[in-house]
């Protein structure tokens, strides 16, 4: 039997970018956030080497940047939501700034702004060339646990939710040293991160497999485009798991993809050819490795010996693994790198279920459509989050109620890393109807003997709506229906949508 504590506020479970940004928005109102890991550690937002995308210099406006996020998402970004993220962008990035995070500045105290993949123009704030995720994690953080009304503790693993018998989201299951508690609270905000520990090949934390898109998807919120999943085209292939990730921002700066012999191939594939967005650069790398002829990134001329002072984690990344981008070409392949869907949201990061938030990637706000604009990861974070945390603060406190628990089983080591390796072969940069369906037949096979476990909700959740979209659009690639639609549609789904006829029947 669960213990259980009542908390008068908030309850935010993830403190990445989008957690601790809807904690200090919930200010006056109470906010207690959840983490596995400690500040900083086991989010994808400390990881995130770019910066974030805003338009900050002369000359640059939020048409524009929303112009640029509506192209790169091929078809599927909702403009509205887009222009509200690019016209809060600027004013989110000040604020970290003012927070302490340091960005690069120019000789007269402008953000230093880099250009990277299918942006028109440079707009990336960074720190110190590849450590923008870092340092604006350490500056909130420290800014958050400075502050009465917020409280975090680590150590406290999500395991399920608690609703009533109106469907409302009135609490959460935590394991917490081998335990489990349930913690009510007046409202509820997912900010759990993304599905990439679901992919033998990822560059995000390992721990983040899609356990709240899961469990929102079974207490029966609406999911939106769970089958666009970005992959970042340039990790380091050092045999690392995860992935350290060469940024966008040294093609930005001029590197370039070479094959063994050293020749140039991305204007095979793109006029843009190295600055492509990110879907057709991960296709092209793809391709020629599968061909046998490799793919390496050349920075050697671009970046040379300013790499340790320019781009210091992927100078060190690269040494780890006997690699010296001064004098090398850098070994690349794909990996999965963010997830475009998540929980359907509005713009205050309300689902549909009552009671429940979703903010940063666990979420699906349509700012990103079937490819994710290069940079705009930590920008929506920032955004949505606060905006999660400052409608959620205006919960009312519901009345006492029966509440029901919704707890996942866990998934044995083995069968995690065979779900993983599944999931990059069958559900990665290429898909097809044959792969797909081994997919869903392997998740068929490891819930019967296991149960209905998170990262198997999450990736049934992707493989099924990936094999439904039968065109290729963004991230999504399917090479037996490589055309793209000429009617865009975005998917909505919900986990009874999926349930095979024997389960709604039991469930009648």
């Amino acid at each position: 039997m669960a213990s259980r504590l009542r908390h008068d506020g908030v309850l935010i479970v993830g403190a990445g970018l989008a957690g601790l940004s809807a904690a200090l928005a919930c200010a006056p109102r109470k906010a207690l956030v959840l983490t596995e890991a400690p500040l900083s550690h086991g989010c994808s937002s400390a990881w995130a080497q770019g910066g974030m995308a805003a338009a900050l210099s002369e000359g640059d406006t939020a048409e524009q940047h929303a112009a640029d996020t509506v192209a790169a998402g091929a078809g599927l970004v909702d403009a509205a939501m887009a222009r509200l993220l690019t016209t809060e962008g600027p004013e989110a990035v000040r604020a970290l700034a003012a927070l302490g995070a340091p960005f690069d500045r120019t000789a007269d105290g402008a953000f230093a702004q880099s250009l990277e993949a299918a942006h028109s123009r440079p707009r990336v704030a960074r720190v110190k060339g590849d450590q923008a995720g870092a340092a604006i994690m350490q500056a909130l953080a420290a800014h958050v646990l400075a502050q009465p009304h917020v409280t975090v503790r680590d150590g406290h693993r999500l395991r399920g939710l608690l609703q009533d018998a109106d469907g409302r989201v009135r609490g959460v299951v935590a394991e917490h040293e081998g335990a489990l508690i349930e913690i009510t609270a007046s409202a509820v905000i997912l900010a759990t991160g993304g599905i990439g520990g679901l992919y033998a090949q990822t560059t995000t934390p390992a721990e983040l497999k899609g356990e709240g898109l899961a469990l929102a998807a079974l207490a029966g919120a609406l999911i939106a485009d769970p089958e666009f999943v970005q992959f970042h085209p340039t990790a380091i292939d050092i045999g690392r798991d995860p992935a350290p990730l060469a940024t966008e921002a040294l093609r930005g700066e001029g590197a370039v993809l070479v094959d063994a012999e050293g020749e140039r191939f991305m204007a095979r594939y793109s006029n843009q050819a190295e600055l492509a967005p990110r879907d057709v650069v991960a296709r092209a790398i793809h391709a020629e490795r599968a061909a046998g002829r490799g793919a390496f990134l050349d920075a050697r001329e671009a970046v040379g010996e300013a790499f340790p002072h320019e781009f210091p984690a992927v100078f060190a990344a690269c040494l780890s693994g006997g690699i010296d981008p001064r004098v090398q070409p850098i070994p690349v392949a794909p990996a999965c790198h963010y997830h475009m869907g998540g929980i359907a949201t509005d713009a205050d990061g309300r689902t549909t279920l009552p009671g429940l938030y979703a903010a940063g990637e666990c979420a699906a706000t349509g700012v990103h459509g079937a490819n994710r604009l290069a940079s705009n990861s930590l920008l929506e974070a920032a955004v949505f989050g606060a905006r999660a945390g400052r409608a959620a603060a205006a919960e009312i406190e519901p009345g006492p109620a029966r509440l029901v628990r919704l707890v996942t089983p866990a998934l044995p080591a083995a069968d995690l890393a065979e779900l993983r390796r599944a999931m990059s072969r069958e559900a990665g940069v290429v898909r097809d109807a044959q792969g797909l369906g081994r997919l869903l037949d392997l998740i068929d096979a490891l819930e019967a003997a296991h149960g209905r476990a998170a990262p198997l909700v999450a990736a049934r959740l992707v493989a099924a709506a990936a094999s439904a979209r039968r065109e290729s659009r963004g991230g999504h690639f399917r090479s037996d229906f490589p055309l793209t639609d000429a009617d865009p549609r975005r998917t909505f789904i919900r986990w009874a949508d999926l349930m095979p006829a024997a389960w709604k029947i039991a469930a009648e």
